[in-house]
């Protein structure tokens, strides 16, 4: 018996996949993103120092980063403004998730270098990463593939009016 796999496409990836291939060098997806538009980047909240993006190529639902609008490699070249400001925003983003998505619990990291995972190893950012007990089911563990149950435009939609009902657009209170 041959087992035959089914194709189930996602070209949106390959800009991804340019980026962490090395495909387009000299482009960092974490500089560009703040030269957008909020809704075309999917940008929750602009700080002074970082800001909050949606991610695109999400391990859940409502995952999250925040990330530096400097670009830097690694934590220790962060200065004292931007980690306590990434800090604030991960006290605040985590409620809003929280009432958005009710998640059992978090995954809050940080990927430095290739072998430890980084997807874009020259511009640090942090995950957050919401988590439901079961939320690694069959799909993922059999059949290689993740299921998300919103698109990213509603996951966006949902975030950022719970962050502006909540904070309004103001900036952070340092």
């Amino acid at each position: 018996m041959v087992h035959q796999f089914k194709i189930l496409w996602n070209p949106w990836r390959y800009e991804y996949i340019k980026v962490i291939t090395g495909k387009e060098r000299g482009r960092c997806i974490f500089c560009e993103m703040p030269r957008k538009g909020d809704e075309e980047a999917y940008i929750i909240y602009r700080g002074k120092y970082s800001f909050i993006v949606l991610n695109a190529y999400p391990y859940n639902s409502g995952h999250v980063m925040i990330a530096p609008y400097r670009h830097v490699n690694t934590y220790e070249k962060l200065n004292n403004e931007e980690i306590m400001e990434i800090s604030l925003l991960i006290k605040r983003i985590l409620p809003v998730i929280r009432e958005v998505f009710k998640p059992d619990g978090f995954n809050i990291g940080i990927n430095i270098g290739r072998a430890a995972g980084a997807g874009v190893e020259g511009h640090i950012h942090i995950h957050v990463v919401p988590r439901w007990v079961g939320d690694s089911n069959f799909m993922s563990v059999i059949g290689s593939t993740k299921t998300l149950p919103i698109a990213l435009e509603e996951t966006y939609r949902l975030l950022k009016s719970k962050w502006i009902e909540k904070y309004g657009e103001e900036a952070l209170d340092h």
